[in-house]
């Protein structure tokens, strides 16, 4: 029998002793404004790089969210209300509409195109802020990203939504999200996250036209995006969807299983919940088989002959958690209850760094820190370990059976 009062005890301990405190104490910009958007593992600070809409929109999502858990503590609040001014104040395109993907240390914006990936998150994030502060201004702002996103970046011939587009929403053959992605049409990565901000917004503004967009979301994930064989996520595709990469990312794997298991679930559809279900148990039992080290983490990446990245970063380890928890509760199998524990045990041994607090960027197969990456990036961010904890403490605190 797990003792779930003490996994609790940790979650809330690491939540907020750990991950949120480090954001509060060492990313507010106080010269230059917003957040520092580069430190390194030895907490070096470069006050002048560059500033990711990612990074900004997440940091957003994550105190709001953590003022929502924890509506006593006001520094939470006044986190989010930083972040959501500087948002507003220097990534808003007020020409064209939506928001730049990069801008310098003073504001200026030096990416300019409309990343879909970024804007997602922005919807992710007022639509979470919306819920802590109900100001009507932010629900019409999130609500109107939904409305050039399906203006500009949707599909209407194949479903689905292009990568980026120009400042001007224009199609562009500039599309990659990183030095790490393929210059494609269209991603396994952008449609998760388009799912998730439109899941969001949906609980705060339960439109007809977000309700039969998100549910053709889903249903583009199951149609194209699975590969019905292995329940891995495909990742990269052309317009048409053909498939441009055989890679395996496991952490996307188990993140989008419960992501779109609580995108059913805000839908409320009883008969695409049970699809959607069944299929998140295979996808999470494909990352169980395949993808979990002996230690009980997960690798970052695989192609058909075996691990291509034997790494274990620290964004798969905390989706894990909670994606093999969620899977616990839709079968009530012990397999997957254990596979949580573990990936949170790895965690508090592994990935927390007890020297200058929040979570390394990556450890090796030797369970080793990569001292050469960041702690703080435009990247490197508090939403998906500060989520995990968040998510976990209310499925643990919970009824077995999760709903938002």
């Amino acid at each position: 029998m797990i003792a779930y009062a003490d996994w609790i005890e940790q979650l809330e301990g690491e939540l907020k002793d750990n991950i949120l405190s480090f954001w509060l104490e060492h990313t507010p910009d106080n010269e230059y404004g917003g957040f520092i958007s580069y430190i390194d593992q030895e907490m070096n600070v470069n006050n002048q790089a560059d500033k990711g809409l990612v990074l900004t929109a997440r940091i957003l999502w994550t105190f709001a969210a953590a003022y929502r858990k924890y509506p006593h503590n006001n520094r939470y609040l006044e986190m989010a209300d930083r972040a959501y001014a500087y948002l507003q104040n220097t990534f808003v395109d007020h020409e064209h509409g939506g928001y730049y993907w990069m801008i310098d240390y003073l504001g200026r914006p030096v990416q300019d195109k409309k990343q879909v990936y970024g804007q997602s998150f922005v919807i992710y994030a007022l639509s979470e802020y919306y819920l802590v502060t109900g100001r009507e201004e932010v629900r019409d702002q999130a609500a109107s990203l939904f409305e050039l996103l399906e203006k500009y970046s949707y599909d209407p011939i194949n479903r689905g939504y292009v990568e980026a587009l120009t400042r001007e929403w224009q199609q562009t053959d500039d599309l990659t999200l990183s030095d790490k992605d393929l210059n494609e049409k269209k991603s396994m990565n952008t449609h998760l996250h388009v799912l998730e901000g439109y899941t969001n917004l949906y609980r705060i503004w339960p439109s007809s036209a977000l309700k039969q967009k998100l549910t053709e979301l889903i249903e583009v994930t199951l149609n194209h995006i699975i590969d019905p064989n292995s329940s891995h996520f495909h990742l990269f595709f052309d317009e048409e969807w053909q498939i441009k990469s055989h890679h395996i990312s496991y952490g996307h794997d188990i993140e989008g299983s419960w992501l779109l298991v609580e995108a059913a679930e805000v839908l409320g559809d009883s008969e695409l919940i049970r699809r959607v279900q069944r299929i998140a148990i295979l996808m999470a039992e494909a990352v169980l088989t395949e993808g979990v080290d002996e230690d009980g983490a997960i690798w970052n990446e695989a192609d058909k002959q075996g691990l291509t990245d034997s790494n274990k970063d620290w964004w798969p380890q905390a989706e894990a958690m909670v994606g093999f928890y969620n899977s616990y509760q839709l079968t009530g199998d012990t397999r997957f209850e254990e596979a949580s524990l573990r990936s949170w045990n790895f965690i508090r041994n592994y990935m927390v760094d007890q020297v200058h607090g929040e979570w390394y960027w990556s450890v090796n197969q030797a369970r080793i820190p990569q001292a050469h990456e960041p702690k703080v990036s435009v990247w490197k961010c508090p939403y998906h370990n500060g989520r995990a904890c968040l998510e976990m403490l209310h499925r643990l605190t919970g009824s077995n059976h999760h709903s938002s």
